[in-house]
């Protein structure tokens, strides 16, 4: 069954190989990205079936037009994807509050913009998909990536909220979690700084990591892409699902610990209640 999907952040990473693999699918695609340029090898390889559109997902305004000229264009709107996001590695007391402010913009308002957008015409229609791209450390706080992991984890509680809100209505959201991808997040997309040496065992040894595991993650872009094309057919899609062996096993074992911690201290939780 072709589709009209919409994709933010489709100019190169996961975003690209999303766009990418719904073309090859015979989907129709509505490519987005802040410098439009960057969406050209896209509309040369498939014409007419992209629609290529310059956004901003921080501003209300292009989202809404977005949004509006892709059910002109197509005639409908099936699946958003809300993919355009970044994080850059440094610790919290070197991270001026600006820098806070712009991720947190970009990764968890772009998210809720994005989505506000789209949610009364699929309400009306009674039909939609919002894939939300989320991160392991959307699960998992991860060591020098606070702003992102604050905005991450915001995303996931405001994305299930909004699927029992609209669950009922026929709208369903899924939150993706990837681990590692062989993409650019973890090279030129991301701005590394150790801090000061008292940093250096914790923040400086993730800037360390990364630059060495740049361009040897374990993730297959096209195949995190082919997980999407199956849950854009699922008729039951699960709320979140997990993307990479490395991903599964830290939430895995994250989530085995958080739940022995939470049985560990059930009774001092306990005794808060009124006798």
């Amino acid at each position: 069954m072709s589709q009209v999907w919409l994709i933010t952040g489709s100019s190169r990473g996961l975003g690209h190989a999303f766009a990418e693999a719904a073309l090859k699918a015979e989907n129709r695609v509505v490519a987005t990205a802040r410098h439009i340029e960057s969406l050209q090898p896209l509309k040369d390889k498939f014409g007419d079936r992209v629609l290529t559109l310059q956004l901003d997902v921080t501003d209300e305004t292009q989202a809404s037009y977005v949004v509006r000229t892709t059910i002109d264009a197509f005639g409908e709107l099936d699946v958003l994807v809300n993919n355009a996001g970044y994080g850059n590695v440094a610790p919290v007391e070197e991270t001026s509050l600006q820098e806070f402010r712009e991720q947190i913009e970009t990764n968890l308002f772009g998210v809720i913009i994005m989505t506000k957008a789209v949610l009364t015409y699929f309400r009306e229609r009674k039909a939609g998909r919002i894939f939300q791209i989320s991160s392991i450390g959307g699960r998992i706080g991860p060591i020098g990536r606070a702003p992102y992991a604050a905005a991450k984890f915001g995303m996931e509680g405001f994305s299930e909220s909004l699927a029992r809100e609209v669950g009922p209505l026929g709208i369903h959201v899924t939150i993706v979690e990837p681990g590692g991808f062989r993409t650019d997040f973890a090279g030129s997309s991301a701005t590394l700084r150790t801090g000061d040496p008292d940093y250096d065992a914790t923040v400086g040894q993730v800037v360390r990591f990364q630059r060495n595991f740049d361009g040897k993650q374990p993730g297959h872009p096209a195949k995190a892409a082919s997980v999407l094309l199956e849950l854009a057919l699922s008729d039951e899609p699960p709320l979140r699902i997990l993307l990479g062996r490395d991903a599964y096993e830290a939430a895995e074992k994250n989530d085995e610990a958080r739940l022995a911690l939470t049985r560990q201290f059930k009774m001092l939780s306990l005794s808060t209640d009124f006798s």
